[in-house]
C-alpha cells in the first residue's frame, strides 16, 4: 500500500489514470487494524488494476477532514480522479470485495 500525506495525494490518488482505494486510519485504532489483512488480500488480487494507499489521519488531518474520516477506517474510492464511494467502519470482506469490483 502506498503512503499518501498532503503532499503526494493528488498525484498519487486523485490524478492516477487508473482505479485507487484510499484507507484513512489512526496507528491506535483496532479496527483499522482488523481491516488492514482485508485490504492487503484485495490489493494482492488486483495488483495490476486498482491502486491501494493509506492515509494515517493524525498524519494528515487536513485530507482527513475534506473527506470525512470522522469515523476510522474509512475507505474512499476514486474513479478517473472522482470520488466514487465512502464506506465507514468495518465492512464484511464479501461486501468490500463487491463494491472494490465496481470500480473497474
Amino acid at each position: 500500500m502506498i503512503h499518501l500525506t498532503a503532499k503526494n495525494f493528488a498525484m498519487e490518488a486523485k490524478r492516477y489514470p487508473g482505479p485507487v482505494v484510499v484507507m484513512f486510519y489512526a496507528v491506535w485504532c483496532g479496527k483499522c487494524a482488523m481491516m488492514k489483512p482485508v485490504l492487503e488480500k484485495l490489493e494482492q488480487r488486483y495488483a495490476e488494476r486498482i491502486r491501494f494507499c493509506e492515509v494515517e489521519i493524525e498524519e494528515s488531518a487536513v485530507l482527513a477532514a475534506e473527506y470525512g474520516a470522522d469515523v476510522v477506517p474509512t475507505f474512499v474510492t476514486f474513479r478517473d480522479g472522482e470520488v466514487y464511494s465512502i464506506m465507514q467502519g468495518v465492512v464484511d470482506e464479501k461486501i468490500f470485495a463487491e463494491r472494490i469490483k465496481e470500480l473497474l
